[in-house]
């Protein structure tokens, strides 16, 4: 029989709007047998929340947020911890990297692993982390201080604006990390002699969640103002997005054509975006609908009849991975078109299944977009093909095959090596 033991996820906020995939993740875990809880360092800010959250039946143990407000909490925890083993090595490793890291968010990621170690939720057996920045951290000092192994999870935001002494030495502690795309993937295995310790796994898409659109995409060309052509995009309004980049290339395309523009997703630049559309004469013809539920994305999805995302390196180097949406929008045959970042060349593939043009580039995505619009044959053989492309090699089950292999596999070790002790 495989052996399981009771796995404790920490998480950087649950639920979250944004990262429908590791719900997805922790769904699949469950139903493939998993005994989870959930370690949440923040409360949801999200108004509202996905159906798959509600099908998860994981508890959820949150960790004061900030320190000063559940100081007895905190205090309770550190004296608690004075005379375990672990306290001191845990100390030196914090010391270590508060010295590199002089933030009261190292301070703060200490106190929430004292609570966490304190607390112990659940009788757990296993850490596993979502993240390898702040989570990680948490995930780290709790292992120290209770002598109980971890794994992480690595994405996207997290690879690449974490110093890579902080990747490196995270990596040489965990006993395995996965990440979603080749260019993290081999990112993070350049920073390791332990490489086989690194994994890619894609985290693909709920299939049966997205199931295949039984419908037909419009003929629309852009040639008839009553109407016109529907792009659509969803993403929150932050940098990496690139929408001020995809702004000014909607403000680019010919006069002639006919388009509307509908933005699905939150974000803290959602009124300097609303502004540059206004200035750039295209604000009467955008949408803003800020997040919406998942049924409503599907709905829309298949309504549409192009989906744009000018993904960017940020200028912290915060970048997307493979981002879901990309996948949700071909699993129902809608054509793509985003830009050569990251993970997307790993889903889209220039003129063979979407429209892929460089970052930064506003008059190129704008010459991508009008010829998508004025050809529907073009969109209609690209978006079949992104949809064959999702449905062969994104299906969530293979994640969730290779996450409880490597689970399973780690664990069958760690009862040899209790065994032979």
């Amino acid at each position: 029989m495989a052996i399981r033991k009771k796995l404790l996820v920490v998480l950087k906020g649950y639920p979250r709007l944004s990262e429908t995939f590791i719900a997805q993740e922790l769904l699949g875990l469950e139903q493939a047998g998993f005994d989870l809880t959930l370690v949440s360092m923040r409360r949801p800010t999200d108004k509202k929340r996905h159906p798959v959250h509600d099908e998860i039946k994981a508890r959820v143990v949150y960790l004061p947020e900030y320190l000063y407000e559940e100081p007895l909490r905190v205090l309770r925890a550190l004296f608690a911890g004075l005379s375990k083993p672990g306290f001191k090595p845990l100390i030196k490793r914090f010391w270590t990297d508060l010295k590199r890291d002089l933030t009261p968010n190292r301070v703060r990621r200490l106190g929430q692993a004292l609570v966490l170690a304190h607390e112990w939720p659940d009788g757990g057996e296993w850490l596993h982390a979502h993240f390898i920045h702040t989570p990680a951290s948490v995930t780290y000092y709790a292992s120290i201080m209770t002598g109980i192994p971890w794994t992480c999870s690595a994405h996207a935001k997290d690879i690449w604006t974490s110093p890579d002494w902080e990747i490196s030495e995270k990596l040489a502690d965990a006993r395995w990390t996965v990440t979603c795309t080749r260019s993290g993937f081999e990112h993070m295995r350049e920073l390791t002699p332990m490489k086989s310790q690194v994994h890619l796994s894609y985290h693909g898409l709920d299939l049966a969640r997205f199931g295949p659109f039984s419908g037909e995409h419009s003929d629309r060309d852009g040639s008839q103002s009553s109407d016109p052509v529907r792009l659509l995009s969803v993403g929150r309004a932050v940098e990496k997005k690139g929408y001020d980049v995809l702004l000014r290339a909607l403000a680019l395309l010919p006069k002639d054509i006919a388009w509307s523009f509908e933005h699905i997703g939150g974000g803290d630049e959602l009124p300097k975006l609303k502004a540059l559309a206004e200035k750039l004469g295209v604000g009467n013809r955008i949408t803003w609908n800020g997040a919406m539920a998942q049924k409503d994305v599907l709905a829309r999805y298949r309504t549409a009849d192009l989906f744009a995302l000018a993904c960017r390196v940020a200028s912290d180097g915060d970048r997307d991975g493979l981002p879901n949406v990309l996948v949700e929008a071909s699993s129902q045959g809608l054509p793509c078109i985003s830009t050569s970042v990251s993970g997307v060349p790993e889903l889209l593939t220039d003129r063979e299944n979407g429209l892929v043009v460089p970052p930064e580039e506003p008059a190129a995505l704008a010459k991508a977009i009008e010829e998508a619009i004025r050809n529907p044959e073009l969109r209609r053989q690209l978006g079949k093909a992104a949809e064959r492309r999702v449905r062969e090699h994104f299906d969530h089950h293979a994640s969730i095959r290779q996450l409880t292999r490597l689970f399973e596999e780690e664990w069958q070790k760690e009862e040899g090596w209790q065994k032979s002790a």
